[in-house]
């Protein structure tokens, strides 16, 4: 039994932003997930398919790091503007999308300021009616 599948809506975290995010999939793929598009390795396009995380504290974030400068070194978060320019690693390699490993939810995604995104929640929620 693999990971599950995320989707479109799914809950993300950024291990220097200080609220969670919603991961967005456009419909290009063309497959579903519980109701909503499927997303694959290639859905890390910033401001697209990820979503700020209200603020960044990394210091390898030219604007934080510009801030905490001017501060006199106390750390000043600035507002995130999620810098993901690779995809998802590693991917399901067992199911393609768009001849694209899927995204599941053991899959993280790096920012380019040092943060570490992974899945909350994979966006799929499967309702058991008795």
């Amino acid at each position: 039994m693999g990971c599950p599948q995320v989707c479109s809506g799914a809950t993300l975290q950024c291990s220097f932003g200080v609220a969670p995010s919603m991961l967005n999939v456009l419909p290009t793929n063309r497959t579903l997930t519980g109701g909503m598009p499927a997303a694959n390795i290639m859905d890390h396009i910033p401001l697209v398919n990820i979503m700020p995380f209200g603020m960044c504290q990394s210091l390898a974030n030219p604007m934080v790091a510009a801030a905490t400068a001017a501060a006199l070194g106390a750390l000043t978060p600035m507002p995130c503007i999620p810098a993901t320019a690779s995809p998802w690693i590693p991917g399901a390699p067992t199911m393609l999308l768009g001849n694209m490993p899927s995204l599941d939810s053991n899959c993280t995604l790096m920012c380019n300021w040092a943060g570490v995104i992974k899945v909350v929640m994979p966006g799929q929620v499967q309702m058991l009616i008795p």
